[in-house]
Formats: C-alpha cells, structure tokens, sequence
C-alpha cells in the first residue's frame, strides 16, 4: 500500500481528476495549498500597492492506493498535470504501513479497496 500525494496547478485539477477516474482511480481527496519553490513569486496590486506574493497557489491530491494502482495512478497525473511550465508539481510516493475502513472495519488491502 502506498500514499500518492501530488501538487499541482489549480488550472490542472479538472483534468488531473479526469484522467484518474479514467483509470478507475475515484477515491481521493483534494486540498487547496499554498507553498514556495523555483517560482518566482508574483506581483499583485492591492489598493494601488504593489505586493511581491511569494506563497503560491497550488492543489495537493492525496490517494492511498494499493501496490497495483500507483504506477497507473502516477502516470495518469504525469500526463494530465504537465503543462511544460515551470512549477507544474511534484509527486511523492509513501509507503503505508496499515489502512483501516471505519465503517466495516476492513483492515490492509481491503480497506483501501
């Protein structure tokens, strides 16, 4: 089992989503985050001030995934979130060592389903 978690642009969700319900990926969760990297930050005016905005707006997607799924599930957002661009995200894949369903009290593999 493992944790999928990706940030990407905010302009890439729709067909981020797309491409992992395509691969039978439908269970995961979506967070709007700020964060800093390679980016620049941007120029904003705010009531005829300009602000240097150094945080950044991005989408973090989290998937818990069994050993089967990652790879499909990794490639799906490769593909949908590449813009060319720089800051177009990261992936970071960790390992889980247990999993439990609340409602059923599934454990392991059958928990993340």
């Amino acid at each position: 089992m493992k944790l999928v978690i990706a940030y990407i642009k905010p302009d890439k969700l729709g067909v981020v989503k797309q491409a992992l319900y395509d691969n039978s990926i439908k269970r995961f969760s979506v967070s709007d985050v700020y964060g800093h990297s390679d980016e620049d930050g941007i120029a904003e005016s705010y009531r005829g001030i300009e602000i240097q905005v150094d945080l950044i707006n991005k989408i973090k997607i989290e998937i818990a995934l069994n050993d089967e799924f990652v790879e499909v599930a990794v490639n799906a957002i490769l593909e949908a979130g590449k813009s060319g661009q720089l800051g177009d995200g990261k992936i970071f894949v960790l390992p889980i060592e247990q999993a439990y369903r609340i409602r059923s009290r599934q454990s392991g593999k059958d928990a993340i389903g």
